[in-house]
């Protein structure tokens, strides 16, 4: 049973978290800088994630398309740990791991999500023109 309650405190978690990395891609924080270069991407990288973020934040909050930004967030988040698990470290610039948690706080939200929307997957799969 879906409680909407629940639903839309997981979906308000990850927008935040999402939302709130947002200023400092597209500011160019050093923070953020020093991240994608690291990760050789910089400056298309920070840009891309930021835009796909703002993407997927939008889609969460639509009750329609929130699987579609479950799914799109849950690939970027798995990037992100990926590349603090095998690039960065957890603690990048002594953030004494804050990046890497937000990053698990925000897949678990998502698997959350998707897995309340999971019945809708092969309508995603449908192409309607």
């Amino acid at each position: 049973m879906k409680n909407p309650i629940l639903t839309w405190i997981i979906k308000l978690t990850a927008v935040i978290i999402l939302l709130q990395t947002l200023y400092f891609k597209f500011t160019g924080a050093s923070e953020s800088v020093y991240i994608f270069s690291t990760l050789g991407i910089e400056p298309f990288g920070r840009i891309g994630s930021g835009i796909v973020e703002l993407i997927a934040s939008i889609l969460i909050l639509i009750p329609r398309t929130t699987l579609l930004g479950a799914l799109m967030a849950l690939g970027t988040m798995l990037g992100a740990i990926f590349s603090h698990v095998f690039v960065l470290g957890i603690v990048v610039q002594n953030d004494g791991g804050t990046l890497f948690t937000l990053a698990i706080i925000t897949l678990l939200c998502c698997f959350f999500l998707i897995f309340q929307n999971k019945e809708r997957i092969p309508d995603l799969l449908k192409f309607k023109i």
